[in-house]
């Protein structure tokens, strides 16, 4: 007889349902849609109540109260649920407790082993650099939230690309789909609200950036289909709808940030296919050719960079371990000089990794993250305060690996994801302008 929720709440049960299945705490985070740092508050709630100190004894409890069910493991006809006794316990000896435990252990490792094997020969690799071949899960529903508004979606899911805008029109480059790295660069114009197609990008990439130059639009490195990373240098023209090849990167880097400055580019960090890079890189189309410039303090990828009152804010970003919070300042006209360009500023409010950057008017707006936590907001920096604060998300939980770009007055957020590839493409109206009506005369 299957016995109430007794001590657990309704979150802990679902989580302790999924841990008899073998599942992972990030698995288990993206089945709920959660973060895995509250899935180990969950589990250490459960393991208190029920008197436990593994996953293993929990399941074992929770199959003798009947709240899951395991294949092979049957509570005996009517026999009554086992309550935890309250605490402390009645002393057991040392060995009969190794005992049960390791009984206990064997019964669910000889009933999980069977579909741990399998998936562990059919799962590819997790990595950060790629979500192909991961289990999706189905997407939050919408919120509504104050100056965004969803516009024509992308033609297809598509996360890890590149957004650059013109003075007329947006162009979604490279990136990754469901079916691997692409090479298809897509069109948005605002005025009509549509997609068109353009001329396919010639190296298929992801994790990349682009920026936007006298007109034409520079898109660095990124990573490729077969998992490595590039060094090419891609430049299309809008004007002709053609692609050509300028001088490689000095190595091959994907996951960077970048920002265009004074007619050049500059781009911070990445990963090179083995290791973070704290590198900045300056390329100088005049001259088509790349120099190497003071590096950042710590290594770092999935970061991004917008240009603000003259100066290049380098923003969050990911190490292969956590989200950084990181806001790094650098300054053009410093380099070289004593002190170097580098200086620091308020840091976000949380870490976010994979997110991205754009700025309108005197605001930079942070947007997306949430690799390894919840983000329920972005956030913006304004030059004149020197604070962040935060504004709404049409998109809860994690956003990463977005394109966000700067149009007029509106942000565009294309693609990304979030436990699933996303076709989004949402706009935020940044700045409001107002007409204020004349005086009356003598008033």
């Amino acid at each position: 007889m299957a016995d109430d929720l007794g001590p657990l709440s309704e979150r802990e049960l679902e989580v302790l349902k999924l841990v008899a299945t073998g599942a992972t705490n990030q698995q288990i985070a993206r089945a709920l849609f959660i973060s895995p740092n509250t899935v180990k508050v969950h589990l250490r709630n459960i393991f208190e109540k029920l008197g436990v100190q593994s996953r293993t004894e929990a399941t074992m409890e929770a199959v003798r109260r009947g709240w899951v069910t395991v294949p092979g493991v049957v509570v005996p006809a009517g026999e009554e649920p086992v309550r935890p006794l309250p605490l402390p316990r009645p002393a057991i000896a040392r060995w009969q407790r190794i005992y049960m435990v390791a009984v206990a252990v064997l019964v669910v490792v000889g009933l999980a082993l069977p579909a741990w094997w399998r998936g562990q020969s059919q799962a590819p690799p997790v990595t950060p650099f790629t979500d192909v071949g991961q289990p999706e899960v189905p997407v939050a529903p919408r919120p509504q939230v104050p100056r965004w508004a969803s516009a024509a979606p992308l033609p297809e899911p598509r996360s890890r690309l590149a957004l650059v805008a013109d003075e007329d029109r947006l162009y979604a480059i490279g990136g990754e789909t469901a079916a691997g790295v692409t090479d298809q660069v897509t069109i948005y114009d605002p005025r009509s609200n549509s997609w068109s197609a353009a001329a396919r990008k010639p190296t298929p990439v992801s994790n990349i950036a682009g920026a936007l130059v006298g007109g034409l639009i520079y898109v660095p490195g990124g990573s490729t289909a077969g998992g490595g990373t590039t060094n090419v240098l891609e430049v299309y023209d809008p004007r002709a709808d053609a692609w050509e090849a300028r001088a490689p990167l000095p190595t091959t880097l994907a996951a960077y940030g970048l920002a265009a400055w004074e007619g050049k580019l500059y781009l911070f960090g990445g990963w090179d296919g083995t290791a973070y890079r704290s590198e900045t890189y300056i390329y100088d189309p005049r001259s088509d050719s790349w120099t190497e410039g003071t590096p950042m303090t710590e290594p770092r990828a999935f970061l991004a960079a917008g240009v603000l009152g003259g100066l290049i804010y380098v923003v969050g970003g990911y190490d292969g371990v956590k989200e950084l919070a990181t806001v790094a300042v650098y300054d053009p006209a410093r380099e070289g000089s004593e002190g170097g360009p580098w200086s620091e500023r308020a840091p976000l409010s949380q870490p976010r990794g994979g997110l991205g950057v754009a700025v309108v008017g005197s605001q930079l707006y942070a947007v997306g993250g949430g690799w390894t936590q919840v983000l329920a907001f972005n956030e913006q920096y304004d030059l004149h305060t020197a604070a962040w604060s935060r504004f709404g998300t049409p998109v809860v939980g994690q956003w990463r690996n977005l394109g966000l770009a700067a149009h007029g007055q509106k942000l565009y957020a294309v693609g990304g994801w979030s436990g699933s590839y996303l076709n989004v493409n949402e706009e935020y109206l940044a700045l409001i302008r107002q007409l204020l009506p004349l005086g009356a005369k003598g008033g």
